[in-house]
């Protein structure tokens, strides 16, 4: 990934900024980030917005006491992180990953010794289903080597009598979306893999508002109301 300047109406400075908190990017990737943190308020904002936005995913689940012997094996892997700036990130990553890792949700570099307390084995790739108006989170997609998909929900809407909310997928190489079902708000979803193609990064994820009963047409037809790309977390 580019670390070098970007505008604040760039998408792609609100994707540094994301991949930053979610804690993907990689160590020297990080640390040329915080090194651009003092000098650039568009990226302080950015990261800012995004820590506000993703925050309460930690409150997904309840806390865990690491044994003894992992909190020595935490201290050492911060004993080699570079030094950084006076400005460092109010927001704590490893709070984020503790509610992500507990849900089920997501792993990466920070949550690698925290997955050591989970019995079963971390999601394969995670999506986080935001609003286009706001950013908003409001879904969560998680998949892992069990072919199964997991659409969870951060929170509740209303939807119109006569409407329903429509999940789809497409990857770069589809000729077009293909249908997983429909959801009901508020209610987490499993949808079977078997017989769609392996999973990609970036793949596209999104939830359309379509009629009672989803689209007639096979593709999307309504506003989009949550949408996300999938991440490789494992």
């Amino acid at each position: 990934m580019n670390i070098g300047p970007r505008d604040d109406s760039d998408p792609a400075l609100q994707a540094l900024a994301s991949e930053y908190v979610l804690g993907t990017l990689d160590a020297e990737q990080r640390r040329l980030l915080e090194q651009r943190l003092p000098h650039e308020p568009a990226l302080r904002d950015a990261v800012q917005s995004w820590e506000q936005r993703l925050h309460p995913l930690t409150a997904l689940a309840a806390p865990v006491t690491p044994s003894p012997w992992l909190w020595r094996r935490i201290e050492r892997s911060l004993e080699q992180e570079p030094a950084s700036s006076s400005n460092r990130r109010r927001f704590n990553p490893l709070a984020l990953w503790r509610g992500l890792a507990a849900a089920g949700l997501a792993a990466s570099v920070l949550l690698a010794s925290l997955l050591m307390l989970r019995p079963t084995p971390a999601p394969s790739y995670l999506v986080v289903l935001v609003a286009p108006q706001d950013k908003s989170p409001g879904w969560v997609v998680q998949a892992n080597d069990t072919r199964e998909l997991q659409l969870i929900p951060l929170g509740s809407i209303e939807l119109p009598a006569d409407k329903a909310l429509e999940f789809w997928t497409k990857a770069d190489d589809w000729q077009g979306p293909v249908s997983l079902g429909l959801v009901k708000p508020g209610q987490p979803l499993r949808v079977p893999l078997d017989h769609l193609p392996p999973l990609q990064t970036n793949q596209l994820f999104e939830l359309t508002l379509e009629d009672r009963q989803g689209s007639a047409l096979g593709r999307p037809t309504g506003p989009v109301q949550f949408i996300g790309r999938a991440v490789k977390t494992l």
